[in-house]
């Protein structure tokens, strides 16, 4: 990982110390915490990788684009690149002491398997907490992992004849389908909401509208422009999208812009009222009213409360 500065936030690159040209790494949460200084595991980080992180013991509280989420036994977490985290941490505010493996990798590095776009491109939740069942089955995959790592590691047992360039090759293959293995077992998690995106002709309406709100949320809020984009009429891009996650298209897109309007006060240093230009308000009296509404303070007091 390599760490860049910018204001409040910590923004750290892809770069595995271990095999330069792998695209996936993993360790424990202990010797991540070595590898960072206090000062930056204490801070909100943005990553332009994936984290999964499962965690086996222990307790303590991560925070993935402003909503916390405790960390106990059983918690499953997972980082998209773009994301703004901060560690998880104990109640002294110092990086919780916890027993987790993570994985770290690229957007390229999973297979192209079914469920893979939406589950690394998508939009689903962050945070799970696994029933016994279920977190045995993370269990045992994230454990594997581990293994078949600390072998491109150099990490064999004394004895043991090192890896040819065919193993080395194969290992890697190896841990490519353990990770969309593991990456297929959340697609088929349910949200910790207890909903699940139903299968059908709305299910497409509403993943196209999220693809296509991602490139777009700068430029429009407005649910007519988005069923035009899809080919849909707006009623049924709102049923869509209330039936996959009980908010209309309006909603989901104005909670987008908020998020974005976040992440932009939180770790930039431009003025309000170009970050609601860029966000398409030409007034930023209307795009306090907005950020306001939809996260209950105004963005200054917002920002304030980052520092």
């Amino acid at each position: 990982m390599v760490e860049s500065g910018q204001r409040d936030v910590i923004d750290i690159a892809y770069d595995n110390p271990d095999r330069l040209h792998t695209g996936v790494e993993v360790l424990t949460f202990d010797a991540l915490k070595l590898r960072l200084k206090g000062s930056v595991a204490r801070r909100p980080s943005r990553l332009d990788f994936h984290q999964v992180m499962l965690v086996r013991g222990g307790e303590g509280t991560s925070m993935v684009d402003f909503v916390t989420h405790p960390c106990t036994r059983g918690t499953l977490l997972h980082l998209r690149p773009g994301q703004v985290q901060r560690l998880p941490s104990g109640a002294n505010g110092r990086p919780a002491d916890l027993d987790a493996v993570l994985l770290l990798f690229t957007a390229d590095f999973p297979p192209p398997l079914p469920a893979m776009h939406e589950v690394l491109h998508g939009f689903g939740p962050a945070a799970w907490q696994l029933p016994p069942d279920a977190f045995d089955a993370f269990d045992r995959t994230v454990t594997e992992m581990d293994a078949e790592y600390r072998t491109l590691r150099d990490e064999r047992p004394p004895g043991a004849t090192a890896l040819a360039g065919t193993d080395i090759e194969l290992t890697g293959a190896l841990l490519r389908q353990l990770l969309g293995a593991l990456l297929i077992r959340m697609a088929r998690l349910a949200d910790p909401a207890g909903r699940l995106v139903p299968a059908g002709p709305g299910t497409e309406v509403y993943l196209a509208f999220r693809r296509e709100l991602e490139h777009s949320f700068a430029t429009t809020r407005n649910v007519e422009d988005y069923a035009a984009r899809l080919g849909c009429s707006p009623r049924t891009l709102t049923r869509a999208c209330l039936v996959a996650t009980g908010r209309s298209a309006k909603q989901l897109a104005d909670a987008r812009v908020a998020l974005q309007a976040q992440r932009l006060l939180a770790h930039t240093d431009l003025p309000v009222a170009a970050i609601g230009r860029a966000l398409g308000f030409t007034e930023a009296t209307n795009f306090g009213k907005f950020f306001a509404r939809e996260t209950g303070r105004p963005p200054g007091d917002f920002r304030r409360a980052q520092r």
